[in-house]
């Protein structure tokens, strides 16, 4: 009908100018494109704007399609989509973060005391780039607490402003598991037990400096095992580690003295400087981890931590340590650990790369232990007499390691040296010794038939699982 009704119109046209000056050029015959569901003929957009065409009304949306465009000033972000909001110091009232923004760690953020930071699943947390004392990190300070809840399709990320990553996306393209340093981490503090040098109560968390307080924790004098510091489930940390002072670094997950009424599960770690997840003492349970090509250790425990790690993968990089780095009581108060259900994947190329240290003074149960993929020659060691004595009293037990290619003979028990390197003790666990009494928690095993380890299946939510398929 339209087309009968222009041609009509260019009948008539016609007809008058016949009628008129004969030596008047004739009208031009508007293109009829409106309907064309094409951007054409000078239209602004799909069918609207332009000569031919009402104007667009409509904004087009293009907050969600990994391209920079419209009125955007970044990947999906800004404009009349996300805001990009930065924070720095002291939250100081309950405050929520919500998935269509993107916050900019500006140094240190620390939660309030008595104040609840809430961050909404699928929200994006990004870091600036800082060492020293302009390193960027979110700290929940004792008596504060953190409420991030994420979901296996919506996770919390924390990574660095570098990161092209936009909302609603799970990753950037431009960074991947080698990138490390490039910000801080998340540091979640409590009054929870914790054994330190001294028997002093409280200490300051490493990565932070010595005069900031909201670094503290312990129990001062308020000690509670119950300690609650919020919930953080389903969050990915990526790309942090960044350098406090000389050999001190962020880990990717800190926890000073975080007692059993917080919760902590589905988290992982990837591409962190220093450890993926650091224990300073407290009572909190912990499942679900990943940590995938941390710097140093992926599981670190010290100051007599007396909690649960339940089910968690570790994926050894090419500048990573030990799987499991184990540190006991520094003062006189004790505590147990317990460390299950848990695979260790090692690396072809790291020039460390060992299994697991367990070092001063050590105490717990590691149990259910499937590893992979480490080389040859890398261990599982007790690096001095006192780990062994604990060793002897039943204080320090092993049960269930299943190692794909090696034995009982991968756990080792090491003597202290001086500077120069010779030994200044002699091994103490004697006929059979430590690597002989690994034989009966140890069995050689060939890759998929394990019957410990973690059950990979709760990790198909991870960066980790999306960039590797957890194939080993």
């Amino acid at each position: 009908m339209k087309k009968l009704l222009l041609s009509a119109l260019a009948i008539v046209a016609l007809a008058f100018t016949s009628c008129t000056n004969d030596d008047e050029p004739p009208i031009a015959e508007a293109t009829a494109t409106c309907n064309d569901g094409i951007q054409n003929q000078g239209e602004t957009g799909v069918d609207c704007g332009g000569p031919n065409c009402q104007p667009c009304t409509v904004a087009t949306a293009t907050c969600d399609d990994g391209i920079q465009n419209g009125d955007e000033t970044g990947v999906d972000i800004g404009g009349s989509c996300a805001e990009i909001i930065t924070v720095s110091g002291e939250i100081s009232a309950d405050t929520t973060w919500t998935a269509d923004n993107i916050y900019i760690l500006a140094g240190k953020v620390v939660v309030g005391v008595g104040k609840t930071l809430t961050i909404e699943p699928g929200t994006i947390i990004k870091g600036k780039a800082g060492s020293g004392s302009l390193a960027s990190a979110l700290i929940v300070q004792r008596g504060s607490k953190i409420m991030a809840v994420g979901t296996a399709e919506k996770p919390i990320i924390f990574t660095s402003e570098e990161d092209n990553i936009g909302v609603g996306q799970t990753a950037g393209t431009n960074l991947d598991e080698t990138a490390r340093g490039k910000w801080g981490g998340l540091i979640v503090l409590g009054r929870a037990t914790g054994s330190f040098k001294n028997d002093v109560t409280e200490v300051q968390i490493e990565g932070i400096p010595a005069d900031d307080t909201f670094g503290l924790y312990g129990p001062g004098d308020a000690l509670n095992d119950d300690d609650n510091s919020g919930e953080m489930e389903y969050i990915s940390i990526r790309h942090g580690g960044a350098l406090i002072g000389e050999g001190n670094e962020i880990n990717g997950l800190t926890l000073g003295s975080v007692g059993r009424g917080t919760k902590i599960n589905h988290i992982e770690v990837v591409g962190n400087v220093d450890d993926g997840i650091e224990f300073f003492g407290g009572t909190v349970d912990a499942s679900n981890l990943v940590v995938w090509a941390q710097g140093d250790d992926g599981l670190d425990i010290d100051q007599a931590y007396s909690g649960t790690i339940d089910n968690s993968l570790v994926i050894a990089g090419e500048a990573s340590d030990h799987a499991f780095e184990i540190d006991g009581p520094e003062g006189s108060i004790t505590g147990s650990f317990t460390l299950q259900n848990t695979t260790i994947v090692g690396s072809a190329t790291a020039a460390d790369g060992e299994y697991a240290d367990y070092r001063s003074n050590a105490m717990g149960t590691t149990k259910n232990i499937y590893a992979i993929g480490f080389q040859a020659g890398k261990d599982v060691e007790l690096d001095a007499n006192d780990v062994a004595q604990n060793f002897l009293d039943g204080k320090l037990t092993f049960e269930a390691w299943q190692v794909v290619g090696f034995n009982n003979s991968i756990f080792s028990e090491k003597v202290l040296k001086d500077d120069a390197g010779n030994d200044v003790q002699s091994t103490i666990i004697l006929d059979p010794t430590f690597t002989e009494r690994a034989a009966t928690w140890t069995t050689q095993v060939t890759a998929g038939a394990e019957t410990v380890g973690a059950d990979l299946s709760v990790f198909s939510w991870t960066y980790a699982y999306a960039k590797t398929g957890l194939s080993f």
